[in-house]
């Protein structure tokens, strides 16, 4: 078998991951796209390691601590998501900011507004 197979594999692999990456909107379809990535990294591991008749199997070997590696990667990174999710409402990357920021509304206490009392406090709105 020629090297050149796999090799041109997992370039159409790794090139449809990273246009996964770049151009969805969901995080778990991003994280799927980072999954085919590795998983074009590790046929190029085994790939080369066939080609090159390794005795001690190093690519293989490799192959083995980058599938545990995607595994607590995935593991982690759907409990982000999911938690994302679960406080925001969305897993739309292009929606989602910095945890710190708040979104600008009139009742904010950062809002410098006209129904303030002179002590810095807000009235109370009786009814």
């Amino acid at each position: 078998m020629h090297l050149a197979y796999p090799a041109v594999l997992a370039a159409l692999l790794f090139a449809v991951g990273v246009y996964g990456v770049l151009a969805r909107r969901n995080a778990i379809l991003v994280l799927m796209s980072v999954e085919l990535m590795l998983n074009a990294v590790n046929l190029n591991l085994v790939a080369f390691d066939v080609w090159l008749r390794d005795t001690l199997h190093a690519g293989q070997a490799l192959t083995l601590f980058t599938i545990a590696i995607a595994a607590a990667e995935i593991g982690i990174g759907l409990a982000i998501v999911l938690m994302v999710h679960r406080n925001r409402g969305t897993a739309d990357v292009d929606r989602l900011r910095d945890t710190a920021e708040r979104p600008d509304s009139p009742d904010s206490p950062d809002d410098a507004s006209a129904d303030e009392t002179p002590t810095g406090e807000k009235a109370e709105a009786t009814a």
